[in-house]
């Protein structure tokens, strides 16, 4: 691997932007190259990233030699698991937003392609890289709060999020948000393997808007050793609610408890046109000279994990087991009863 590395964003979304201007700031990319259907958007985050170059065709950035790794920030969702296949057959580290894919059989093929060709490949669950998070996982693997019992995570998004995320994807809440959350709780409790998934939702808001999606979910999580884990999360925050997903835990251990704020009330903005709460969105944003937020933090890891050859910190193996919890809670919504784990492919 050179000192300086090639990295392709392919997606230039609102996510896809985020990564490419982090891209353009580490100091261990030499080139930049973006791929986007849009053109008026690409030639724009092109111009402003100094990007060498771009395309509507990923598949030409592939067959690069220069490039040695890819950030898959695609959407619709579906194309998360062909573009990421097409990357690591290509034999180029990747980093894929989440979800990984769509069902444990295209997960698995992922998995077994990037073991097989010894490439870094790691999924975007950014909030391991928030600070408070980390200082969660830091108190349980260092026994301050004594052995985990239990867990909870509420996260709201606003309406206006779900029912993009929602006509979009065609997935719930459970795959498009609490998936943070479950990946969260599982990392901390690495050692501990879930068994059960017990889950129930509500539709009443999303429906009235002509959307088929549940506007909530929550789900209980029994992991092998006791632990019993809750996370709950909705996208039906009233347009009125100044823009922001808020999220509160809670964990709770034989010697102590830890209670984690992340509702982003500490800066709030009064205008005569309203209240809004800035630096509130789940990847962060650029401020001036400053990144607030987990993004950059966790788009740096995978560059310098490919060019130094260091193991990323969310496996592939983490998410495939996240993602099968929350297939197996939607299924659990569905039928009503407890799923028990591991889920046998479709």
């Amino acid at each position: 691997m050179p000192d300086r590395i090639g990295v392709a964003v392919i997606g230039t979304g609102w996510i896809g932007e985020i990564r490419a201007h982090n891209c353009a700031r580490h100091p261990l990319v030499e080139n930049l190259y973006l791929a986007e259907i849009d053109t008026a958007k690409a030639e724009k985050v092109a111009a402003d990233t100094g990007a060498r170059l771009w395309t509507t065709d990923y598949r030409e950035l592939l067959q690069r030699d220069d490039v040695h790794a890819v950030i898959v920030s695609t959407t619709p969702e579906s194309t998360h698991y062909p573009i990421a296949r097409d990357a690591l057959l290509a034999g180029k580290h990747v980093l894929l937003e989440k979800p990984m894919a769509l069902t444990l059989r295209e997960a698995d093929e992922l998995v077994e392609i990037a073991r097989s060709n010894r490439l870094k490949f790691t999924i975007g669950y950014t909030q391991r890289f928030n600070p408070k998070y980390a200082f969660v996982k830091e108190c349980i693997v260092s026994g301050r709060i004594g052995r985990p019992v239990t867990a909870l995570v509420s996260r709201s998004a606003p309406l206006g999020l779900g029912q993009k995320l929602a006509t979009r994807s065609g997935l719930t809440p459970t795959q498009m948000e609490a998936t943070h959350d479950l990946d969260f709780v599982l990392w901390c409790l690495e050692d501990a393997r879930p068994v059960r998934v017990y889950a129930q939702s509500a539709y009443k808001v999303m429906r009235g808007m002509g959307v088929d999606a549940p506007d909530c979910v929550w789900t209980i999580v029994t992991m092998d050793d006791g632990t019993v884990l809750t996370v709950g999360a909705n996208w039906i925050l009233p347009p009125t609610h100044p823009r922001a997903i808020i999220a509160t835990i809670e964990f709770w251990g034989t010697e102590g408890s830890l209670i984690i704020d992340d509702t982003h009330r500490e800066v709030l903005f009064y205008r005569p046109d309203g209240l809004s709460i800035p630096m509130s969105t789940m990847p962060g944003e650029q401020i001036m000279h400053v990144y607030q937020g987990p993004m950059q933090a966790e788009t740096w890891h995978f560059i310098d994990c490919v060019v130094h050859d260091r193991p990323v910190l969310v496996t592939p193996e983490h998410a495939r087991r996240v993602m099968e919890v929350t297939l197996a809670a939607d299924l659990s919504a569905e039928i009503g009863k407890p799923v028990d784990l591991p889920l046998e492919y479709a």
